[in-house]
């Protein structure tokens, strides 16, 4: 064994080198995690705090019995009963919609307000009404959008520094050549803010998705209920409208009389 000293110490060195590198990647928690990660990491997180914000927000604010409660309909058709025509149970309705304070109880408003107008601009006040209100039902989305396509670039941002730190590294240390924990911190920043990047990314988008459909079928339902409304309330009515009044008749100006000369030459 006294032959072989100079092998009996590469291979304690490569030992030494393997632990040293073990070392360099161990992760022993999340929060390790997050700093062998990089100053990139911090703008990620904030958009996973974010992005669960919004998605709680949307989720207690789309409840179906928020947008649309089950009480307001037969609410609404107790107070206008079967005289839509009457002033007064016109005004009491409205003040119905206006405490319920839902979107459907808006877009009803809207429809009750206008009731004995042409049937055009009825439904045309119903459905500005109904896109307003379909554009709060999606306040904040958009926020989930942009976090779903800014965070994998943050992450190939961090992968990219990373892996500059990791050359630089390299470049200035003259005995890196076969050592891989000097490499190891700069690859491992690198390929922990890309995976957070995508572990943030993909359930925003998830999310933003999910939240779309329900918001989309929220709008069919408050579309079909606007639908029967218009078709029980205001198709029934009398419509006053001045372009469609039926026209006077025309009577033909009588001719003055014919003088006595005219009748004597008059053919017989």
């Amino acid at each position: 064994m006294g032959e072989y000293p100079h092998y009996y110490h590469l291979l304690i060195l490569g030992q030494t080198t393997a632990d040293e590198a073990a070392e360099a990647v161990k992760l022993d928690s999340v929060w390790d995690f997050v700093l062998k990660g990089g100053p990139v990491m911090i703008p990620i997180i904030l958009c996973s705090f974010v992005a669960l914000a919004v998605f709680i927000e949307r989720l207690l604010s789309l409840r179906r019995r928020k947008v649309i409660p089950p009480e307001f309909v037969p609410g609404l058709k107790g107070v206008l009963g079967d005289e839509p025509n009457d002033t007064s149970r016109r005004q009491k309705a409205i003040e119905y919609c206006t405490s319920n304070g839902s979107p459907i109880a808006a877009v009803c408003a809207a429809g009750i307000k206008r009731l004995g107008q042409p049937i055009e601009l009825l439904e045309r006040h119903i459905q500005d009404a109904g896109e307003r209100e379909v554009l709060k039902l999606r306040k904040y989305l958009r926020i989930l959008s942009v976090i779903a396509s800014v965070t994998p670039l943050l992450g190939l941002l961090g992968t990219i520094m990373g892996m500059i730190a990791a050359f630089r590294t390299v470049a200035n240390s003259s005995e890196s050549l076969g050592r891989t924990e000097v490499l190891a911190e700069g690859i491992y920043e690198a390929m922990i803010t890309t995976a957070s990047g995508l572990m943030v990314a993909i359930p925003a988008l998830m999310l933003f998705h999910w939240i779309s459909s329900k918001i989309d079928a929220l709008a069919s339902e408050m579309d079909r209920i606007s639908v029967e409304f218009v078709e029980e309330y205001a198709l029934g009515l009398t419509v006053i409208d001045p372009s469609q009044a039926p026209a006077r008749p025309v009577t033909k100006p009588e001719s003055p009389p014919e003088s006595a000369g005219e009748a004597a030459l008059a053919p017989a």
